[in-house]
């Protein structure tokens, strides 16, 4: 069973490693948990997922997040965002801000250690610092935080 602190663990790590960033993009972000937790500690966030389910008062935009969306965000993130986790990097890359992601799988049947050692090197590849963090719950906890290497 998924642990339902997860998200407002997220949020304090998140406002914790990037107090600046106050415009979030929220990949992947399902039913807008995340959102509401960060909006919780000021931040203003943009939550992209397909679903039509979701908390009433999140700004959320109904379509798939691509390397296209225009940036309009100091960090982009992702909790659990499945398929959305390299794209996450991958944009972040392109408009060079940072990006946290908590990883559960993988969107091409690796395994979590590689698949998490995988995220890691890519980020490295595409001129970040990498470091990884720890939620304190249960199931998956790993943080993949990077941060745009000067330069």
């Amino acid at each position: 069973m998924a642990d339902k602190r997860r998200f407002e663990l997220f949020a304090a790590l998140i406002a914790e490693r990037f107090p600046a960033a106050h415009r979030v993009f929220d990949v992947a972000g399902g039913m807008g948990k995340l959102n509401l937790a960060l909006t919780k500690l000021g931040r203003e966030v943009t939550t992209f997922d397909l679903r039509h389910k979701r908390a009433p008062t999140v700004r959320y935009a109904e379509r798939r997040f691509t390397l296209e969306e225009p940036c309009a965000a100091d960090l982009v993130v992702g909790m659990h965002p499945d398929g959305a986790t390299r794209i996450i990097i991958e944009y972040a890359a392109k408009h060079r801000i940072p990006f946290a992601v908590v990883p559960c799988c993988s969107d091409n049947g690796m395994p979590y250690n590689p698949w998490m050692r995988h995220l890691a090197e890519l980020g490295r590849d595409r001129g970040f610092g990498i470091e990884e963090a720890r939620l304190a719950m249960e199931g998956r906890a790993r943080v993949i935080v990077g941060v745009p290497r000067p330069g």
